[in-house]
């Protein structure tokens, strides 16, 4: 769980450098700047590409790391499906930062080609999701070529955000359910075992409304530009949102993932304090707490038995 997340967090620091250089160009105006805020902006955009399929690797390594759990509990899994499901998982977050780059490779060889930098307006250009055509653009073959790369570039943002986005509800709804069954598969359901399907189930909600109020912002002003429909006031006022939200993610979700993790350790250590006093029945659901301490190895004789989003 925690090398997905850091991977996200990475791809949320590129993304805020983008944003202080573009600013820092804007405040003081260089020479070629029109080119290196062109090639900025699709910098960041893939950045902006890289963070949503990040947080969908991140939802997909949680999901994939219960049900290995819950198959080892119930079949006992081979380890060469483990290694099967490790490598599927190191390609996933390989491809998270190659599939980006690779979609936007047309928008630089083209853009650049064509000097598309000369064709979108300057008053804003290092400011990142801020960049329009030329109203005043003659009807040439270059400026085609720039009014496709453009229209492109937000196709291919949107797109990407509205499927990441699905992708994120489908597979923590799966593991909510999936969680379920595997509670329910260890028997008696305590106190604590309820507790901690409740905890699975915020974070259910959490991550989705995490995702969508960070990138919510840069949504709209993708939108707005496609329809054409841009007034200064909004376009302005959805960009200082985006600069507050949009490389706010990863942070957000590792406070969250240090946060529950904390309150789920808790939980466990208490509960293995307080079953020695109780009933023959819920003392056996010692062994199920303490194989999930991480200071506790386990057993050889078990498999795993329990984890947590």
């Amino acid at each position: 769980q925690v090398r997905p997340l850091f991977y996200l967090s990475l791809s949320d620091l590129f993304l805020g450098m983008c944003w202080l250089t573009g600013a820092l160009l804007y405040s003081t105006p260089t020479s070629k700047q029109d080119l290196i805020c062109y090639n900025l902006q699709v910098t960041g955009q893939i950045f902006y590409m890289a963070t949503f399929l990040y947080t969908v690797n991140y939802t997909w390594h949680l999901y994939m790391d219960l049900k290995v759990k819950y198959n080892q509990n119930l079949h006992r899994m081979p380890p060469q499906v483990v290694e099967y499901v490790s490598c599927i998982g190191r390609i996933a977050t390989i491809s998270s930062s190659l599939v980006p780059f690779l979609l936007m490779v047309p928008v630089f060889c083209l853009g650049n080609s064509s000097n598309c930098y000369q064709n979108f307006s300057q008053k804003h250009g290092c400011l990142l999701m801020h960049t329009e055509i030329a109203p005043s653009e003659p009807q040439t073959l270059s400026g085609s070529v720039c009014r496709a790369m453009h229209f492109y570039g937000v196709g291919v943002f949107l797109i990407s955000f509205l499927i990441s986005f699905v992708a994120i509800l489908v597979i923590l709804s799966q593991a909510r359910g999936l969680y379920k069954r595997f509670v329910n598969s260890t028997g008696f359901l305590g106190d604590q075992q309820w507790a901690m399907i409740k905890m699975v189930e915020q974070r259910v909600v959490f991550y989705p409304v995490t995702f969508f109020c960070c990138w919510a912002p840069a949504v709209l002003l993708g939108i707005l530009k496609l329809t054409g429909a841009a007034s200064s006031k909004i376009y302005m006022a959805l960009l200082i949102l985006q600069a507050l939200t949009a490389a706010s993610q990863g942070l957000l979700n590792c406070i969250v993932y240090g946060w529950t993790q904390h309150v789920f350790l808790s939980l466990k250590r208490g509960a293995c304090r307080d079953v020695d006093t109780q009933t023959p029945l819920l003392r056996s659901q010692k062994k199920f707490y303490a194989s999930t301490l991480p200071t506790s190895p386990p057993d050889p004789g078990e498999g795993s038995t329990s984890t947590l989003l």
